[in-house]
């Protein structure tokens, strides 16, 4: 991705963003997730940006470069977040439930519902393994939380279920699904009021914990503050 001027702009402003290459992932993000990506040619991005189609090749090369600067997007801050919390001062539990609440927090609080791309078929070529291997660390990250989360929920080392571990990482994802059927109509909204809390929790229910989840909540706000390195946290 550029971020030089490129040429000069056909009109005004259209789209939120302080750059140029930030109004084009925006129109992208939109047309990307309601018209599809196969559908949505460079031309399209560009004019409701209000540029040239030459102009927004000064920022990306291809079609293909705005979606994985999109995809970007929606893996990288909870991968931050992620390493973060795993060198805290906290248990697992909590760990586990700041994580989630922080992951679901950004799913739901984007524009656009950029999770909706992670089924396309384009990201099993080649160019999108890096955000493959992205989320398969975050996926990591979330196995292994849950691993520990249960040895202190029941208090058993012993190897634990592949599936059971995996099973936080797939509740977070599932506001991905949850957001796109408040969008068509299909479930009340707003998305993302009290998402982040119930899944964090369902979370943390899900490995075994029986126990009220007032005590777990309030410190994984405090952890979440906590551990913010200075990004600010959306929550």
């Amino acid at each position: 991705m550029t971020t030089g001027p490129g040429r000069p702009r056909l009109t005004s402003q259209r789209r939120p963003g302080q750059t140029t290459p930030e109004e084009i992932l925006d129109a992208a993000g939109e047309l990307f997730t309601t018209k599809g990506f196969a559908a949505t040619s460079t031309r399209q991005i560009a004019e409701m940006v209000g540029i040239r189609q030459a102009s927004l090749y000064h920022h990306f090369p291809n079609k293909e470069e705005i979606l994985v600067a999109l995809l970007e997007e929606t893996v990288s801050p909870a991968l931050a977040a992620a390493g973060r919390l795993a060198d805290a001062a906290a248990p697992a539990t909590v760990r586990l439930h700041a994580l989630a609440t922080y992951d679901v927090t950004q799913l739901t609080a984007t524009t656009w519902n950029l999770g909706a791309l992670y089924l396309l078929p384009e990201l099993l070529t080649d160019r999108f393994e890096p955000f493959r291997a992205q989320r398969t660390l975050l996926r990591r990250h979330y196995r292994q939380l849950a691993d520990q989360a249960l040895t202190e929920i029941t208090d058993d080392s012993g190897d634990t279920s592949p599936a059971l571990t995996d099973l936080p990482f797939r509740i977070v994802e599932s506001a991905i699904a949850t957001r796109a059927d408040i969008e068509r109509g299909l479930l009340p909204g707003p998305e993302n009021e009290g998402a982040a809390g119930l899944l964090a929790d369902a979370c943390l229910r899900a490995l075994g914990w029986t126990k009220p989840m007032d005590e777990i909540r309030a410190k994984s706000r405090a952890l979440l503050a906590e551990t913010a390195g200075g990004t600010p946290l959306r929550l």
